[in-house]
């Protein structure tokens, strides 16, 4: 039986990880979350004999410590952190205290001989790049923002415990991963809210700027892959789609979806945090996938027909 361990657990990505996983008798999954992002709402109503919660903050040593010392977790997936580019802006000082947590996860793992660490970083780390697309190692990483910041920390300790003691690593760097799960923070699940309620659509600044999204299936998918079959060992991937749409694009697309009558107003720009174009070279996660990604198109149908 693998052991695996997922932080943030109460979390949109990692609770849906964890839901994948559980359909494997042969994992048994401890999902460790202190509620400050996360939502039970995301955990099993009905735990399988294969899963348990804890509730526990990583950056606390001594907590996690505890947890690590009763179980020998074969796999960690550190995917725990104060999440959202404003949340973090609005406190910045915040989103620091995740550091620890990172050479908390690290430095237990590398005591109690893990595998491998799975890390959560994020596309915001490759700040207001002027290369495009991204690509994961020719593209310079210049995030300035705290959460960025955090996350290219969190990226060199991990490298810094490989070179050190060995301990094997994936990271993984998201673009705009989306689903039925995801709270009311992000974009895409905010617009669907207010479409499905004919409420107005408030959009920062004209709309031009750009994202791709990734569907949540994507994301997991191509994570079991690599989990399952030793893949992408001691590598950085970008995790998203491939496919830009301007945020006035994806709001006026979600009107038509959810046949809506909500009106599209504009605020005045952010004026930091709010970067102009998001679109990352996704070969290595295309190649793992083996097949295109679902659109967004069908993505935002599936969640509108949970949400209905």
């Amino acid at each position: 039986m693998r052991k695996i361990l997922i932080t943030g657990g109460a979390g949109f990505i990692p609770s849906s990880l964890a839901d994948r996983l559980l359909q494997d008798e042969q994992n048994f999954i401890i999902a460790l979350d202190n509620f400050s992002t996360g939502n039970e709402r995301n955990l099993p109503s009905k735990p399988p004999s294969n899963y348990q919660f804890l509730k526990c903050d990583v950056n606390d040593y001594g907590s996690l410590s505890e947890i690590m010392n009763q179980f020998d977790f074969d796999y960690i997936f550190h995917y725990a952190a104060i999440v959202g580019v404003q949340r973090t802006l609005d406190n910045p000082s915040s989103v620091l205290g995740d550091i620890q947590g990172i050479q908390n996860i690290l430095s237990l793992a590398r005591d109690k001989n893990v595998k491998r660490i799975f890390f959560a970083s994020s596309s915001e780390v490759y700040g207001e790049s002027k290369e495009y697309p991204q690509h994961e190692e020719l593209t310079p990483l210049n995030g300035k923002l705290p959460y960025a910041a955090v996350k290219k920390v969190g990226e060199t300790i991990i490298d810094s415990f490989k070179f050190t003691f060995d301990l094997d690593y994936t990271i993984f760097r998201f673009f705009n991963t989306y689903g039925a799960k995801q709270n009311h923070d992000f974009v895409v699940s905010r617009f669907l809210d207010l479409a499905l309620k004919n409420e107005p659509i408030t959009i920062y600044g004209d709309g031009s700027q750009t994202r791709t999204f990734c569907y949540i299936d994507d994301n997991i998918e191509v994570t079991l892959k690599i989990l399952d079959e030793n893949l992408a060992v001691n590598q950085v991937l970008n995790l998203g789609s491939d496919i830009e749409i301007s945020i006035l694009s994806l709001a006026e697309k979600i009107i038509e979806l959810t046949g809506s009558s909500s009106s599209i107003v504009h605020l005045p720009a952010l004026e930091k945090g709010d970067m102009a174009r998001r679109k990352p070279v996704n070969d290595k996660m295309k190649q793992i996938l083996g097949r295109e990604l679902i659109s967004l198109d069908e993505g935002l149908k599936r969640i509108i027909s949970i949400y209905l």
